[in-house]
């Protein structure tokens, strides 16, 4: 493969795993579309569905496969999440069978978090990390059960120990019937930023968050870093929105369809241009907009002689050597 090392794919296994993420965003619709529909935030327009295949912290990320569906699609409506993962995993070069493995870890939000999705995960052999809403019977079981001492604590974005947040392990303490084996509870508490409003199920003046995890292996911490990364899915959508998500521009649902391709396209484009051209440079993180000011925009002239056509930049600009390192990486041969 041309990315190397570099690749998402390469060298993943149990510990280090491939990451497909899963997101849904709003696309307001400014006059009447095909299929447009009352938005739960009382807008107008559309709820596509859209996974994401996660880069990691030195790249961006590529889009495996969106779903344009109407304003009024559930948030976790498990069919579509279900469809969406299927067309994701078929965009993997090595064509896993039914039985991905632990290999590939699917992460979403508390919208991923049903019985129906869960199970499609366990069925496919996938590890998953999904965000988990807690009951107030969960949260009385942890106040009934749950000791200062079992509480550990969280780390930063740059793994260090993060000052005013815990973990904890709440799987064996409260009711989770009905729910595959294996799966486990990981709640996290920490201080709410000013100003923020807190829940009925917070306590103590401290947000609690949980998610729902297969992963046996690495230590509480590491295992809610990795799906506080998720994050990430959102710098992707908001990618989306800057290269044409903002608004769809056709009245058909088919046209929209097509423009909602041709997105992806543009956005899975840019992630491998910035990966096989800038892996050793910060440009590979750079968002469509800073690609756009600093290389995309850059003045050149075109020039023919001798059946060859050639590509003038002026030597003064500053981002001139980055561009033409980068022809030179992305040239055949």
């Amino acid at each position: 493969m041309l990315a190397g090392p570099n690749a998402p794919d390469h060298g993943i296994s149990i510990d280090d795993p491939l990451i497909i993420d899963l997101d849904a965003t709003l696309t307001d619709a400014h006059s009447e579309k095909q299929n447009a529909a009352p938005t739960f935030k009382r807008g107008f327009g559309f709820h596509s569905l859209w996974s994401f295949i996660d880069h990691g912290a030195r790249g961006t990320g590529e889009p495996a496969a969106p779903m344009l569906r109407p304003g009024n699609a559930g948030s976790n409506t498990a069919a579509d999440h279900k469809q969406v993962l299927r067309d994701a995993l078929h965009q993997l070069p090595w064509q896993p069978l039914w039985r991905v493995g632990r290999k590939v870890l699917v992460r979403t939000d508390s919208g991923g978090g049903t019985h129906e999705f869960l199970d499609y995960c366990h069925r496919r052999r996938l590890q998953y990390s999904i965000g988990f809403t807690l009951t107030d019977e969960i949260v009385t079981a942890m106040d009934t059960h749950l000791s200062p001492g079992d509480w550990i604590p969280a780390y930063d974005a740059d793994g260090q120990v993060r000052d005013g947040a815990w973990v904890t392990e709440a799987t064996g303490i409260t009711e989770l019937t009905g729910w595959r084996p294996g799966m486990r509870l990981v709640v996290r508490k920490e201080r709410p930023h000013p100003g923020a409003q807190l829940r009925f199920t917070d306590r103590d003046g401290l947000r609690l968050t949980a998610f729902v995890t297969n992963t046996t292996r690495g230590q509480l911490p590491d295992l809610e870093l990795r799906h506080r990364r998720r994050a990430r899915c959102e710098d992707r959508i908001r990618n989306a929105k800057d290269t044409g998500l903002r608004s769809l521009p056709f009245h058909g649902s088919d046209a929209n369809h097509v423009w909602l391709a041709l997105i992806a396209l543009a956005m899975d484009l840019t992630a491998w241009m910035q990966t096989l051209a800038f892996a050793d440079h910060d440009a590979r993180r750079w968002e469509p907009k800073t690609l756009r000011l600093r290389l995309f925009s850059a003045a050149g002239r075109i020039a023919r002689h001798a059946r060859t056509t050639r590509l003038h930049l002026a030597r003064h600009a500053p981002w001139t050597g980055l561009l033409t390192t980068a022809f030179a990486r992305l040239q055949p041969g």
